[in-house]
């Protein structure tokens, strides 16, 4: 490959990553940015309060548990339900970032699609089953992790494309094989599937990505696209 050749590959990679919509946050950047330090601290103490479960809290029970007024919660949020939002989001938001922010640029697609998923799966390594159980039962909770994993399902159909262009892969279906692929962190976080699981839902997930994504290797490829 020349290196006008792989310079366009690469900017091929980063501009198809970019055009990938990411999901519309609960809480804009400049409404965080205003946040207070002691705000920013009660959501960091949320993130783990809310592994306990979070559909039945109350914003009263909240405020007692994380030592602060109610006052400061609404000044976060309008509602409790926009509360739990937040702090999913910007937890799934943090993940995504490192995930994204691993893609070398001039990785080979498959390479960055095993990082990008494995770091991606950061997000249900430590899923409880009282989380993962409300997450189901609440709508906008489990509308808004649809939606996240929507998100890494587009970015790896992305780079699936990248890789049938480059001949790494046969010419599949880079839809049904993102949907697999990018959605086992979350199916294996459903709370009946935890409890059948061997293994935490993080590693399963990288178990079977590992297996499923050799498994359309080409052989005779020039380079190693996967290891």
């Amino acid at each position: 490959m020349t290196v006008n050749a792989l310079v366009e590959e690469t900017s091929s990679l980063l501009v198809r990553l970019r055009e990938v919509p990411a999901p519309k946050p609960i809480i804009s950047r400049q409404r965080e940015e205003e946040l207070t330090q002691r705000q920013r601290e009660v959501l960091d103490q949320l993130s783990d309060l809310f592994d306990e479960g979070f559909a039945e809290i109350t914003m009263s029970e909240i405020a007692s548990k994380v030592n602060c007024s109610l006052r400061t919660l609404y000044e976060i949020a309008e509602s409790k339900d926009e509360l739990v939002l937040i702090v999913i989001d910007r937890n799934l938001r943090k993940v995504g970032r490192s995930a994204i922010e691993i893609i070398n640029p001039w990785m080979a697609p498959l390479g960055a699609i095993r990082l990008y998923l494995e770091a991606a799966t950061i997000a249900v390594e430590n899923t409880t089953e009282e989380f993962a159980r409300d997450l189901e039962v609440v709508p906008s909770a489990q509308k808004l992790s649809k939606d996240h994993s929507d998100y890494l399902v587009a970015i790896t159909r992305s780079l699936l494309d990248l890789a049938v262009e480059r001949e790494d892969i046969a010419d599949v279906d880079t839809a049904a094989v993102a949907r697999v692929v990018a959605g086992l962190g979350r199916d294996f976080a459903h709370v009946d599937v935890m409890k059948d699981l061997r293994s935490s839902p993080k590693a399963a997930a990288d178990g079977m990505l590992e297996i499923i994504m050799r498994g359309l290797v080409l052989t005779g490829t020039k380079e190693s696209p996967w290891i």
